[in-house]
């Protein structure tokens, strides 16, 4: 009995968990996360100074 509640409990996080990824994966959120990331980052680096920057 106890088997089957531990059971039960790791198949609903295991489905709950399947459901998050898929959605992700469907509506392709990880690449918008990635594209706001770069636009992000790109808006950060071009913010700063040429006196500041590392020279080789």
């Amino acid at each position: 009995m106890k088997l089957l509640k531990i059971f039960g409990k790791l198949l609903k996080w295991f489905t709950i968990v399947m459901g998050i990824l898929f959605t992700i994966y469907m509506l392709n959120l990880d690449m918008k996360l990635v594209g706001w990331l770069y636009k992000w980052l790109n808006k950060f680096h071009d913010r700063r100074d040429g006196e500041r920057d590392v020279a080789f």
